[in-house]
C-alpha cells in the first residue's frame, strides 16, 4: 500500500506546488489525472525520492519515502516524463546502462536480463538498433524495461503516452496493463482516455490540491441526467450559458458547426439540445473547474494561502 498524508511542497516565491494531499493506493492501475500544472510531477518526483517535501508523510508497505528515499528505490520503478537517451547507442547497451546505474543485477548477468526485459516489451526485434531509430512508443517502451528492472513492488509514469500514436499507445496500455496485476502502478497523466481505458480508480488534482478521488463509473454516474447536447449558431453560446447552473463540458465543430454538451443539473434544456451519457471527459471537466461537488472529492475552496502562494504555471 502506498500511503500519502497531508504532503506539502512550496517552493520558494511562495509556490505552493502540494497543499496537503491525502491518498492511499493499493495494488493495481491507479490514475493521478489534472491538466499541466497541477502539481501532478511534483508529486511523482516527491515519491521517487528526487524531490523533498515541505512537510507531510509518504510510506511504501510502511515505510518512509521520505525519511529513506535510498530505502525504498529497490522497490521502486520510475518513468519520469522526459527520459533521456543517449541515441548513438543501440538499445541493449542503453538499457545495460541504465541497469548499471540503478544498481541491477540479474542471476546470469545483464546481458541475459536485458534480453528477458526487452522481450517483456516487446522490443527484441530492435535490440541491435540504435535508440535515436526508435519511434516514440518504441522509447517508452525501453523506458519500461528499465523501470520494472528488479521486480519492483512501485511503478510510477508520469505522462507516458504524450506524443504517442493510437497504434502505438494502445500497445503501452495493454503493456501498463499487464504490468499492475502484481504490483502497484501510478499512471500520471492529463489524457482523460488514459485513466478511462486503464484505471479502475482515479484521482484528480488542481493547483496541488486532491479534488477527487472515485472510480470513472462513479464519476459517470454522479452527472446521470443532467447532460445535454445540441448544434449552437455562431455567437449565441453566452446566451445560452445565462440559464441556472448551466456550464460547457465540451465544444467542438461537427461539420462547420458548433456542437456543445452543457451540464444542467436542474431545469429545462435550452431549445433543441437532448439528452446525452456522460462520458468521463465531461466529468473531468466539470470537476477541473472547481465549482462541482464531484464523488469523493469537494469543490476546491479560495483561500489566502492561495493567494500567497499561488501555482506557477510551469509546474506539473
Amino acid at each position: 500500500m502506498l500511503s500519502i498524508r497531508d504532503l506539502v511542497k512550496v517552493y520558494p516565491g511562495p509556490v505552493a506546488a502540494l497543499q496537503g494531499i491525502d491518498l492511499d493506493v493499493g495494488q493495481g492501475m491507479f490514475g493521478l489525472l489534472g491538466p499541466n500544472g497541477a502539481g501532478k510531477t511534483t508529486l511523482m518526483r516527491i515519491l521517487a525520492g528526487l524531490l523533498e517535501a515541505t512537510s507531510g508523510s509518504a510510506t511504501l508497505d510502511g515505510t518512509s519515502i521520505l525519511d529513506d528515499p535510498a530505502g525504498v528505490w529497490g522497490q521502486l520503478g520510475y518513468l519520469p516524463q522526459d527520459f533521456g537517451f543517449f541515441p548513438h547507442l543501440t538499445g541493449t547497451k542503453m538499457l545495460r546502462y541504465l541497469l548499471r546505474l540503478k544498481g541491477v543485477t540479474g542471476p546470469r548477468g545483464l546481458n541475459p536480463l536485458c534480453d528477458e526485459l526487452l522481450e517483456k516489451v516487446n522490443l527484441s526485434y530492435a535490440a541491435g538498433r540504435k535508440v535515436k531509430t526508435y519511434s516514440g512508443g518504441m522509447r517508452q517502451r525501453l523506458g519500461i524495461a528499465q523501470a520494472i528492472a528488479g521486480n519492483p513492488r512501485l511503478i510510477i509514469v508520469d505522462e507516458p503516452t504524450a506524443g504517442l500514436d493510437p497504434e502505438e499507445r494502445l500497445r503501452f496500455y495493454r503493456l501498463l496493463s499487464e504490468l499492475a496485476e502484481d504490483r502497484i502502478v501510478l499512471l500520471s497523466t492529463h489524457i482523460v482516455e488514459d485513466v478511462a481505458v486503464l484505471c479502475p480508480r482515479f484521482a484528480i488534482v488542481r493547483r496541488g490540491r486532491l479534488v477527487a478521488n472515485t472510480t470513472p463509473a462513479e464519476a459517470r454516474r454522479w452527472l446521470s441526467g443532467t447532460l445535454f447536447e445540441g448544434t449552437l449558431p455562431a455567437g449565441t453560446l453566452p446566451e445560452i450559458l445565462r440559464g441556472p447552473g448551466r456550464c460547457v463540458t465540451q465544444s467542438y465543430l461537427v461539420e462547420g458547426q458548433d456542437r456543445v454538451r452543457i451540464h444542467q443539473p436542474e431545469g429545462d434544456p435550452p431549445p433543441g439540445f437532448s439528452p446525452v451519457s456522460p462520458t468521463l471527459e465531461d466529468a473531468y471537466m466539470l470537476m477541473i473547474q472547481g465549482n462541482q461537488r464531484p464523488p469523493g472529492g469537494t469543490p476546491e475552496p479560495a483561500t489566502a494561502t492561495d493567494a500567497a502562494a499561488p501555482v506557477a504555471g510551469g509546474l506539473s
